[in-house]
């Protein structure tokens, strides 16, 4: 008798385990369970003018924290914005601290691994050079022999000096090499796209300009955690909408970014 209530409690054990299995991660429901509580957590960057940073009253706006209030508006809930950088991003996403990650977070097939991306992607950055306007320059190729000013490890300092060889002088961070910028002691500052245009939006940089073409653009995607299939779908027509109504491009000039994202203006085409 006792041998049989050890295994009526085994196969009980067995059968709620391989149930437990079969009805998929606890945050499957993410949709309804965000519509439940009320509140939308989204993880955004807190220090990437104009896509996330401080105003002056320590509110946290930007691009992105615009589109992360959208969404919330889209369900009706209250929105939660959580400040997040490269190095927790994911992980606050993974372990529940936010619902919804859109942290200027570059699309890669690692990343897709571990969450959930959205396709479409909503955004891209490129490489590019921050110049003085009384630089008159049109192409990469006029550049050649050049020296500009560069961050130590960049992976596209190698490709422009051979691509276009430009004379690549590297810094140990971007305020020395925008110390020699101002010194003259390089023609421009080749950096990330977004945040030369987070730079140009300062005062101090008003005689400066990126006319040149962005190279090298790799997508941005915002993420869900793995399993979340409604979520997932939601995010998916979202941003859809978000190029087909072209509320990025009207995001951009509404931040200072006077030269629209050429990705952003290929993707409104292709859903408008």
């Amino acid at each position: 008798m006792y041998r049989r209530r050890v295994s009526a409690g085994l196969a009980a054990t067995v059968i709620a385990t391989i149930g437990a299995a079969y009805a998929g991660p606890a945050h499957a429901d993410a949709l309804q369970n965000i519509k439940a509580k009320g509140v939308l957590a989204v993880g955004v960057k807190a220090d990437y003018p104009p896509f996330g940073y401080r105003a002056p009253n320590g509110d946290i706006i930007g691009i992105e924290p615009d589109l992360a209030r959208d969404v919330a508006k889209r369900l009706g809930v209250k929105l939660q914005l959580v400040p997040v950088v490269a190095a927790n991003r994911m992980q606050f996403l993974e372990q529940g601290k936010i619902d919804l990650l859109i942290a200027t977070m570059t699309d890669t097939p690692e990343r897709a691994r571990v969450i959930a991306i959205v396709k479409p992607d909503y955004y891209a950055s490129g490489y590019n050079l921050m110049l003085p306007k009384s630089v008159k320059l049109t192409a990469w190729n006029e550049l050649r022999g050049k020296p500009v000013c560069a961050i130590q490890g960049a992976y596209y300092n190698k490709q422009v000096a051979e691509k276009f060889g430009v004379q690549v002088i590297a810094f140990t961070g971007v305020a020395e090499a925008l110390t020699a910028l101002k010194q003259g002691r390089c023609i421009g500052f080749l950096y990330d796209d977004t945040a030369i245009g987070g730079q140009l939006l300062k005062p101090e940089w008003s005689t400066y300009a990126m006319p040149l073409e962005s190279q090298d653009a790799e997508p941005w995607g915002l993420a869900v955690r793995k399993g979340e299939t409604s979520f997932y779908d939601f995010m998916a027509k979202t941003v859809a909408d978000w190029h087909k109504t072209g509320s990025i491009l009207a995001l951009e000039s509404k931040y200072g970014l006077t030269k629209h994202s050429k990705f952003v203006e290929e993707m409104h085409d292709k859903y408008k």
